[in-house]
Formats: C-alpha cells, structure tokens, sequence
C-alpha cells in the first residue's frame, strides 16, 4: 500500500528567507534533542510507541501582531524523532488573539513527547525575532523610510542560523551569517589602522585579502571618515543620534555604495 509524503511546511506567508539544507536541519535537530535528553527519560520510555496525535497551539492571550515563524526547524526535530508535521498556519502569517490551532504531530508517544518542548521552544524563539522583526518594518514603512531594515550580528548562542531565518520571515534582512560573509572593518579595527598605514591603506589590504567576491564594509564616525572609506561597498554610520545620522545621510556619497546607519 502506497504512502503519502509527509506534508511539507509552506514558504512564509510575509517575507522570504530559505531555511537550512534538510540535513543541517536534522543536525541541529539532533543537537537540540541530545542536549535536552542526553541519557533516557524514563517518564517518556513509559509511554511506548503506540501511534498519537498531538496539537500545537499558538496562546496569544489578547494580543495581535505576532507572526508564526521557526517551522522547519521544529519539524526537523519531530521528524528526527519519528513523528510528522501538518500546518494549519502558514509559515510567516499573522497569528490572530487567543488559542489558535498552528500544526498538528503524529507519531510515536515517545517521540511526540521527546520532541515537543525542543520544537516549541524554537516556535517561540523565531516566532518572537519575526514578531520584532515585522514590527520594525512597519514603523519604518510608516515613517517613509524606504531602505532596508535590517538586523545585528548578534545572535543567541546555538541559534544562530534559526534566528537569521527569522529576521527574514519577519520582512527584514538578515544581516551577515558570520565573519565570513562580508569584510567589515569596525571600531576595533579602525584603532590599528596606523600600524597598517592608514585606513585608506587597510582598506586596500582587506581588498587584497578577501578576494573579489565579498564586499567590504567600514564603520564610520562622520562623513568625513566615509569619504576616506572611499573603496567600502558598505559605510556604517554607527552610534549615532538619529538626527545627527540623516544630516550625515544628507551629505554622505552615494553612488555605488550602501550606507548603513
């Protein structure tokens, strides 16, 4: 007797932002749960393999706003643990006030319950980062700000990749993944300019360094430094006052480079 494949969860309804490959989701997966059950849970080894269905609701209380992100990666950790995953509520929707019925699991009892506090702490932790997420955009729609909102580097420990994702999901842009991804020359960098001749100098060196294919951007003070940074695809106006950064907007070069504030 032929089976039907397992549902797979929808792409988000608001933004856009391409989970991990499926066998870096079942690694995460397996981290997650041999952290949380490093030796056997003899309440959970009680229960058996019989087959069961479960539900995962979303408990907004009176509240709006909120935005269901983290999908494949609670799903990975299910199916790790031989379970299956329908959506009901679209990866990157609005989730509505009160008791909202977001997915339902079927599988093993022992794996529904081995599973189901991993998966629902990642629900919550990417659903809250795309809530914020979302939020910030629409002030800054509001405001008439055209340009993209982006988040930090900075990211929870070991969720780092999940959180990304959902800074996506939420409508804003990602940021760097890691070091790697973009040449960026900050404070602490900028204060050993001397030794490698000047910013200007260091500039070209990291250019050298880092190949043609990845950009480089450069943490400025003022104006006038990002008119030295003249070789940065990115100028990142940073730790400024808002009105002291769109009077540095206002006169900052624009063509062929981003500017970050």
């Amino acid at each position: 007797m032929s089976r039907s494949p397992p549902a797979r969860s929808p792409p988000p309804a608001r933004g856009w932002a391409p989970p991990p490959p499926p066998h870096r989701l079942r690694s995460l997966a397996r981290s997650r749960l041999d952290e949380d059950a490093p030796w056997p849970d003899a309440a959970v080894a009680t229960v058996g393999d019989s087959a069961t269905p479960a539900q995962l609701l979303s408990k907004a209380g009176g509240h709006s706003g909120g935005v269901l992100a983290g999908a494949p990666f609670a799903e990975a950790v299910f199916g790790v643990s031989g379970c299956r995953v329908t959506w009901r509520v679209p990866e990157g929707a609005a989730l509505p006030p009160g008791r909202v019925l977001v997915a339902e699991v079927e599988g093993p009892a022992a794996g529904v319950l081995a599973a189901e506090s991993v998966a629902l702490n990642i629900l919550g932790r990417c659903s809250g980062v795309a809530s914020m997420a979302a939020r910030a955009v629409g002030v800054a729609r509001a405001q008439g700000w055209a340009g993209v909102v982006g988040g930090t580097r900075k990211t929870t420990p070991g969720f780092r990749l999940a959180e990304k994702y959902a800074l996506g999901v939420g409508g804003a842009d990602p940021h760097r993944a890691g070091l790697g991804g973009l040449l960026l020359l900050k404070d602490n960098h900028r204060a050993l300019a001397a030794a490698a001749g000047g910013l200007e100098q260091m500039i070209l060196g990291v250019r050298r360094a880092g190949g043609f294919t990845r950009q480089l951007g450069v943490e400025c003070l003022s104006v006038d430094e990002a008119l030295v940074a003249a070789g940065a695809d990115i100028v990142l106006l940073d730790n400024l006052s808002p009105q002291v950064s769109f009077q540095n907007l206002a006169r900052a070069p624009k063509k062929g480079r981003t500017l970050q504030v």
